[in-house]
């Protein structure tokens, strides 16, 4: 597909979506003030084709109300919908950074190195269920562990870093390994059938980001300075969040295990934020900040 092409699928959905719902004449106007148009009218055989090819390119449905002759895109799946998202983000950017090349000593991007060698093969095997094996190195073992089979469940992206989620086939349980810590990744010839009762948004439901536990959830209460909390609002730290906003301070609430992760996420905010509960969270951060402090008393 060339690559105008893909350029206007992306344009005709992040117009859609940014609308919610639009007219046809909306999207006419809409398409004279883009680059696309070239000063053309956008012609009904045009947005025919431009609405299919986006269909299929991101796997979306664009429908048309009869009743109001507005479109709009109908996806009731919550991990498709974001998705979806982050394939146009990355189009876009793409897009963006392509035009910018006479710039690009000017432009710093995250390093995601996990995607490079094995997100491919992952992929792929994920299409077709078939078995992966490969030798992992864990940070916690000095010595790697080799021949680890795995049926693929799901991947996730989480702080640069891509993540597969499986059964381990010799444990017979659910664990995550990280892309850049696999090596000699290969796809296996042997199918397996997924478990249908595996729900991934559960699995990671109560979790802040990719460790998960069969702790129970705890509340979990953070007093945040004015400031930061903007930042919490704009990016809220999980899914549970809430806000109860006063003069000095604000109370972000949330229902999360009590996870390695969140810990050092919350440490990483300083004395922008307190804990007030529950209990165990503020000795697990007061423990991590006297070890911190002994650090620098010995020297």
């Amino acid at each position: 597909m060339a690559n105008e092409t893909v350029n206007r699928c992306v344009w005709l959905l992040d117009t859609i979506r940014r609308h919610g719902r639009i007219t046809r004449q909306q999207l006419e106007e809409a398409w004279l003030r883009s680059p696309h148009s070239n000063g053309r009218p956008l012609s009904r055989r045009t947005f025919c084709n431009h609405r299919n090819a986006a269909e299929e390119l991101f796997n979306v449905n664009i429908v048309c109300d009869p009743k109001s002759f507005e479109y709009y895109i109908e996806d009731d799946n919550k991990n498709h919908e974001s998705v979806t998202d982050w394939l146009l983000n990355s189009v876009s950017l793409n897009e963006v950074l392509v035009g910018a090349r006479d710039i690009t000593d000017r432009i710093f991007l995250e390093n995601v190195p996990s995607a490079r060698d094995f997100l491919n093969i992952a992929i792929s095997a994920l299409k077709s269920n078939t078995l992966l094996r490969f030798d992992y190195h864990s940070y916690t073992r000095t010595l790697p562990t080799p021949g680890i089979v795995l049926e693929p469940y799901f991947l996730r992206l989480f702080k640069q870093r891509w993540y597969l989620i499986g059964r381990n086939t010799a444990e017979n349980r659910v664990k995550t390994y990280a892309l850049d810590r696999m090596s000699g990744v290969k796809q296996l010839a042997d199918t397996f059938t997924p478990d249908t009762d595996f729900d991934m948004h559960e699995y990671f439901r109560h979790s802040y980001g990719i460790v998960v536990t069969h702790n129970d959830p705890r509340k979990v209460v953070i007093r945040v300075d004015p400031r930061q909390a903007k930042y919490f609002r704009a990016l809220p730290l999980h899914s549970s969040q809430t806000e109860t906003v006063s003069d000095k301070f604000s109370l972000f609430t949330y229902n999360i295990r009590l996870t390695d992760d969140f810990v050092s996420e919350l440490l990483s905010y300083g004395p922008r934020i307190t804990i007030l509960e529950p209990p165990e969270l503020r000795a697990m951060i007061k423990s991590s900040l006297r070890d911190t402090l002994r650090n620098y008393e010995e020297d």
